[in-house]
């Protein structure tokens, strides 16, 4: 008996060492307009209930609007969205896991004017960084104790489109193939998905890929791309047309073979759509669109075709989602709504992929990006 006492009490402390030696963090970018107030916030998450403890916040940065998690996780790159000229850059961070706590360890200018994205190859060996006032986008080498390196290749565009916001080109994100073998950048400004190959050892670094871009639909205004999990296939949100569009994807190349809205039954010059996301799971995807909307739209993959079914949509909480993250459990769907200053969490439900309220909301000013990562 007393045997076997001791073996459930020792059971329990290990079990419970095992719940403690793992935690989800939330990182949290936002527009402080000042670099002597904090810009990034780490926040502990529960990936039972949804809620969130504040651990620290970081100083240091003018408007880092947007943050990457590195492949490991020790560190996080942001840019800083400076909306002043020539004061773009891109930092780096280390984190520690135990404490919770950020620290700044370099910086580099991003080659252009607000940089609005950062993404880092999956060997955490390169940054690439869109510039979107500059219309330029950017590689640089990471090295192994996660400092910035100054710019291998800045390669400027003085492309443009039909609409009175396309009279230049605007990068607005930059993003890696799954295997790592090209990079993508959709350009705003001009109406193209940009398209590179990353040849690591050669000069330079990046080449255009053949093709060299993809076409959206004019007036479109691509955003942001990402890539299915297990499927041959990417997503494009289309900031100015509300629109999803979807492209079979092969070494590089980009076929269309869907679009579908991501808006209220509405008219509008420009719908501001913002964000894009698939489950966990592979069976989600998941979008973004503010101005009147502040809107998450749902809809179901097509797990041969890769298309896309619209099965819901519900108010983001608040005013200006600008982005979102699904927690890795795909339990839960934080939304960082930028202009009501507030992060809101949704339960997701992983049979129908629709979203509850949960009632767990943050307040912080200006919340523009939002990175979740487990930590063991």
């Amino acid at each position: 008996m007393v045997r076997k006492l001791f073996i459930l009490v020792i059971s329990t402390i290990f079990s419970s060492f095992i719940a403690n030696a793992q935690q989800y963090y939330l990182f949290v970018g936002s527009y402080n307009r000042d670099r002597a107030k904090e810009g990034v916030y780490v926040f502990r998450f529960n990936e039972k209930t949804g809620a969130l403890d504040r651990v620290s916040a970081l100083a240091g940065i003018l408007n880092p609007s947007f943050l990457t998690i590195a492949p490991g996780g020790q560190y996080i790159y942001t840019c800083s969205e400076a909306q002043t000229p020539n004061v773009g850059g891109v930092t780096s961070l280390a984190f520690d896991s135990t404490s919770g706590v950020l620290t700044l360890l370099s910086r580099q200018d991003s080659g252009g004017d607000n940089p609005a994205y950062v993404g880092v190859d999956p060997k955490g060996k390169w940054l690439v960084c869109a510039n979107y006032s500059g219309g330029s986008l950017g590689i640089f080498p990471l090295n192994e104790n996660g400092r910035i390196a100054p710019a291998a290749q800045i390669i400027p565009f003085k492309d443009s489109s039909v609409t009175k916001r396309q009279t230049s080109s605007h990068i607005h994100a930059a993003v890696f193939s799954p295997d790592g073998k090209y990079a993508f950048f959709p350009d705003l400004g001009a109406d193209k998905i940009r398209t590179y190959q990353l040849k690591p050892n050669a000069s330079p670094v990046l080449q255009p890929a053949t093709p060299a871009y993809t076409a959206t639909i004019p007036g479109s205004g691509p955003r942001h791309i990402v890539f299915h999990q297990r499927l041959p296939f990417a997503y494009c949100i289309e900031e100015m047309g509300g629109m999803v569009s979807v492209y079979r994807y092969h070494e590089g190349k980009l076929d269309r073979v869907q679009r579908v809205s991501a808006h209220l039954d509405d008219k509008a010059e420009d719908y501001n759509a913002a964000d894009i996301h698939i489950s966990p799971d592979g069976l989600f995807l998941y979008a973004s669109t503010r101005e009147a909307a502040n809107t998450i739209f749902i809809y179901r993959v097509n797990q041969q075709t890769g298309q896309l079914k619209q099965v819901g949509k519900i108010s983001s909480g608040g005013i200006h989602p600008r982005n979102f993250a699904i927690d890795p459990t795909g339990n839960f769907v934080l939304v960082a709504n930028q202009r009501s200053n507030n992060i809101v969490v949704f339960k997701r439900d992983q049979q129908t992929g629709l979203l509850t309220a949960t009632g767990t909301t943050v307040s912080l000013p200006n919340p523009s990006s939002l990175q979740l990562r487990l930590y063991r």
